[in-house]
Order: structure tokens, then sequence, then C-alpha cells
């Protein structure tokens, strides 16, 4: 599917990086291309989950899932490559998948704290069975608790997406109150996948300038991308029918005050 790892690519770019490799099957390259021209790419044959877990010095953050699939073997490269993979991560999509399947099924991670989880609440109750834990993603007075608790769960950072969409660390948690319909279309969630890689990888890139926590990232970029959204239906005049490029294409009006009231980039 060349449409989600293309929009989580575009999400990166309009959050500022100042490139974007997407890793797609070498047949689909030409085409990821055409489409992307702003993006360069690394084709592969199978599945390659050494191309991240050894030192790529152009590659600072990567997001995983966008696109991926559900096959057996996918989902078991995906996982191992969670497990290898040295940089900061987004885990998006059927990378979440692969992540509640190996839990079950292979050795646990044994470190996820550079890690960004973002479920919806199918994934997140796909998760949260594969390690034991029973809470309602869906029930407006237990979406919190429940984001906090897998957090804590895996030691990692959970953007449980949806209707004002949560954020924890498992130390704190953090509710969006910008709450779009427009936010209900396909390929939304790539884009907010990508915007948080992208921030990740700047932050990655220049520590200093960015001195902040993965959580703040992540609430930073889903404030954006819900801001983009209530942009969208203001000059629209609609609730539904926004694009998720064009979703993407609005972020850094969005971005680049938060950024800058954190005083961070």
């Amino acid at each position: 599917m060349l449409g989600a790892p293309l929009l989580a690519g575009r999400g990166a770019l309009r959050s500022g990086v100042g490139r974007c490799t997407l890793f797609i099957p070498e047949p689909l390259v030409v085409s990821a291309l055409s489409a992307m021209p702003s993006a360069t790419a690394v084709g592969f044959s199978g599945f390659a989950p050494t191309e991240l877990t050894h030192d790529r010095p152009t590659i600072d953050a990567a997001v995983i899932g966008p696109g991926l699939g559900e096959d057996k073997k996918g989902w078991r490269d995906a996982y191992t490559l969670i497990k290898r993979c040295r940089l900061p991560m987004v885990i998006d999509a059927d990378g979440l998948n692969a992540l509640a399947k190996g839990i079950k099924t292979m050795t646990r991670p044994k470190d996820l704290s550079k890690a960004v989880l973002t479920p919806h609440s199918g994934e997140f109750r796909t998760l949260a069975k594969a390690v034991g834990l029973n809470a309602d993603p869906d029930n407006p007075a237990t979406r919190k608790p429940a984001a906090y608790e897998l957090a804590q769960r895996l030691r990692t950072v959970v953007v449980l997406k949806g209707a004002n969409t949560v954020v924890s660390d498992g130390s704190d948690v953090w509710q969006c109150t910008c709450e779009r319909p427009v936010l209900a279309t396909a390929g939304t969630g790539d884009v907010l996948a990508g915007v948080i890689g992208g921030l990740l990888a700047q932050r990655a890139a220049d520590p200093a300038q960015w001195n902040i926590a993965a959580m703040d990232i992540a609430c930073i970029a889903v404030e954006a991308h819900a801001s983009a959204a209530e942009v969208w239906q203001k000059r629209n005049r609609a609730e539904a029918g926004m694009l998720a490029e064009e979703l993407a294409d609005l972020i850094p009006e969005q971005l680049r005050p938060l950024t800058q009231s954190d005083g961070s980039a």
C-alpha cells in the first residue's frame, strides 16, 4: 500500500525535516518518487530490517508501520526491526499489530523508551490484550487512564488517537481539546505519524535546540495536527471532504507557533 508511506513522508517533510527517505519495495520506487519528488527512496526485494538497525548518518528517526500489511513474514520482519532499531521511532498502523503479535508469540522488546506508539482504539485494544491490560480506550471517562496504563506497561509514549487524542508517557498525561470531525478521514493518522517522526528526527539531529522530551514532541504534533484540521474546516466551511494531503500541507503554519512558544525550534 503506497499511499500510507507517502502520506507519512509528506507529514515528515511538512514538519520541517531536511530529508525524507522512503523504505519501500523495489517495484514501487519509481511510482513513489513520481508522487513525491521531494523524498528519496531505498528499495528492497523483501522486508529488510537491517536497513535501519545499522548506523545510517542521514537518518535520525524512523516511522514503522504505514502501508506495511499483515502477512506473516511482513509482521515478523517488522517486529525484528522494532526490537533492533536504535533510532527514535514512531510505531503506527500495522507496525502496532506486529508489535502486539510479537509480544504474544516472541521475545518481548527490552526497550521501547525511544518509541512513540500511535494506536487508534482498535489497535490499542490489541496491544492492551497482548500485555494483559484491561482498559477501555473509547469511554471518554477512561481514555486518559487507559493511555497512561499502556504507556506504563510498555515504558514508552502512547498517543491514543480519536476524539480528544490522549498522550501519555506513563508518568504524565495530556489530552487534546481540539476535536475536529474532518480528522475521521483515511490517511490523517499516517500524516500524524510522519509529523511526530519528523519532529523526533529534528530533535535527534539538534538536541541542544530541541531540549524536550518525546512526550512533548508528541503533544506538539497532535496539537498542530488538530489545529490544521480546524483551519481547513473554517476555510472550507465544511465538516467533511478534507484530503489527508491537504491536512499535511497545513501543518507548517500550525507547527511554527507551537514550537516557537515552547522555545524548542
